[in-house]
């Protein structure tokens, strides 16, 4: 059942798109701080469909999530009972508790793991404000983070280039249904 090739075939075709990097830059600030879906579905068929600007994406990712994670600070900082309800309602409450967790144990390095790997870097930018972690360190581990993170994405995919986009054209479908096998998996594991 081929249902992951016509959504990596549009997907392309909008990555292609004039207005494609002003998208990605909002995208990318708006998952810092409240969107669930994270800049790497853009940044990556971006990087792929044109490689030789895979750095610029990759900077503007970085430079409009460092901001859009200012801007979850200032959240958290100024606006935490606001939003405490609808957080203790969302399934992000138990992350979040993980994040004061880890600001207890680590501080820097929590904001830094949280910014490259796919844990939900919007709670560690709420929760750093909540905290009031202070401005100048939160920044930089946010700048390191993500940018190592995006720098990656893009690089891989750059250096793909044109042989990896056949290459995901032709695998797609199989990748795709690897992909829910996998979390599915993960799903029943976490359950035992």
């Amino acid at each position: 059942m081929k249902i992951f090739s016509p959504l990596y075939e549009r997907a392309m075709r909008w990555s292609r798109h004039p207005r494609a990097p002003w998208f990605l830059g909002g995208m990318s600030f708006a998952e810092s701080s409240f969107f669930p879906i994270p800049p790497d579905v853009m940044l990556a068929p971006m990087s792929l469909a044109n490689p030789r600007r895979a750095w610029w994406f990759a900077l503007l990712t970085t430079l409009t999530s460092v901001a859009g994670g200012l801007f979850g600070y200032l959240i958290g900082y100024f606006a935490f009972d606001a939003i405490e309800p609808w957080l203790r309602g969302s399934n992000h409450w138990g992350a979040y508790e993980q994040a004061v967790a880890w600001f207890d144990a680590w501080g820097f390095w929590a904001i830094f793991i949280a910014g490259f790997s796919p844990i939900p870097y919007k709670v560690f930018t709420i929760a750093a404000g909540v905290a009031s972690m202070a401005l100048l360190p939160f920044t930089l581990a946010s700048f390191v983070g993500r940018g190592a993170r995006f720098f990656l994405v893009a690089g891989l995919m750059a250096w793909g280039g044109a042989r990896m986009e056949g290459m995901l054209r032709i695998y797609v479908d199989r990748l795709g249904w690897a992909t829910v096998g996998l979390v599915v998996l993960g799903a029943l594991i976490y359950k035992l």
